[in-house]
């Protein structure tokens, strides 16, 4: 099927949805989501448990508030997994979700070519033991990994949604499930494509964006993946007021990982690790919103740089010596 039929199909429908997108990025809904999405009650967002639904809920609520469109009526991607167990124990297999949305570009023909921006929603579930409780099993709160993330995802897509008029190419937002399981959620994505791979120039991935530090350092690798990738991202630190390390391949362990096995140009961004990293105290206290607001600036000029861009974007493969 023609790209441009695809997008058809993808507007239909949508007429009469109420819209209240906010044109800046706010610090108060950076933390109001990862608050939600790191809460105790949501149980470490594991795949197929109620909370993970309720997680899954909550994201397509603010898809539709911020005017963020579904693909063919629908913001979800569903798939199997087999969950990771202990050695010796029956893998079970649960069902979970991608939550898709997208904004549509103004170019007559840059408007079939799409921008990705992605993170992962689930973590680790119930883990333990907690340092503060040796004695008990602690919640994974996974505020930084990934609420952090996640929260960045909605922020800049209501954002984006509320700009739209400034973009000449699409933007698809996925927010993946089961990473932690292995990529599965990107992984599934590729391989069952909801528009042509071809048509996705660049995919951006945020895992792990809310411990900015003080000298402000953002890290991306896959830089030099796009043509002009490098000069773009360094230039947009000194408007934000952030110092971007920008590296040209060491794509990382992320969901852009899967993207960048097809031959797509990625990025995979995150402020650094922590020892909190995979335990019950990654918590919200640890979060530097004001740090995360300043990502998620950068992104958005990012995503906006690169949309508007006149000329061919094109992937450019790390030579091997």
């Amino acid at each position: 099927m023609q790209i441009k039929n695809y997008l058809l199909t993808l507007t239909c429908g949508l007429f009469g949805l109420s819209t209240f997108a906010q044109s800046e990025v706010t610090e108060k809904e950076i933390a109001d989501h990862i608050s939600f999405l790191a809460s105790p009650k949501m149980a470490g967002r594991f795949p197929g448990t109620k909370e993970n639904k309720k997680v899954v809920n909550y994201l397509i609520k603010n898809f539709k508030k911020s005017g963020v469109k579904p693909l063919n009526n629908n913001y979800i991607q569903e798939f199997k997994v087999k969950i990771r167990v202990k050695k010796g124990l029956d893998t079970p297999v649960v069902t979970t979700q991608n939550v898709i949305g997208f904004v549509e570009g103004n170019d007559p023909v840059l408007k079939n070519e799409f921008i990705v921006l992605g993170a992962h929603y689930d973590h680790l579930g119930q883990g333990g033991p907690s340092s503060k409780k040796p004695d008990t099993v602690g919640v994974h709160l996974g505020a930084d990994d990934n609420a952090s993330g996640t929260a960045a995802l909605l922020e800049i897509a209501e954002r984006l949604a509320a700009n739209k008029k400034e973009l000449k190419r699409s933007v698809l937002f996925i927010a993946f499930g089961a990473e932690e399981q292995g990529l599965i959620g990107s992984k599934y994505f590729v391989e069952h494509p909801l528009i042509p791979l071809s048509s996705i120039k660049l995919m951006m991935n945020m895992d792990m964006v809310g411990r900015m530090n003080a000298e402000k350092h953002l890290y991306m690798g896959g830089a030099a993946s796009f043509n002009g990738g490098m000069e773009l991202m360094k230039s947009l630190g000194p408007q934000i007021g952030i110092n971007p390390l920008v590296i040209a391949y060491d794509v990382g362990g992320s969901d852009h990982v899967s993207f960048y096995k097809k031959n797509i140009s990625v990025l995979g961004f995150h402020t650094g690790g922590h020892p909190q990293y995979h335990t019950p105290e990654d918590d919200f206290a640890h979060i530097n919103v004001p740090g995360e607001k300043l990502v998620c600036d950068y992104i958005y000029q990012a995503i906006v740089n690169v949309a508007n861009r006149e000329g061919v974007i094109s992937f450019v493969p790390e030579k091997k010596n």
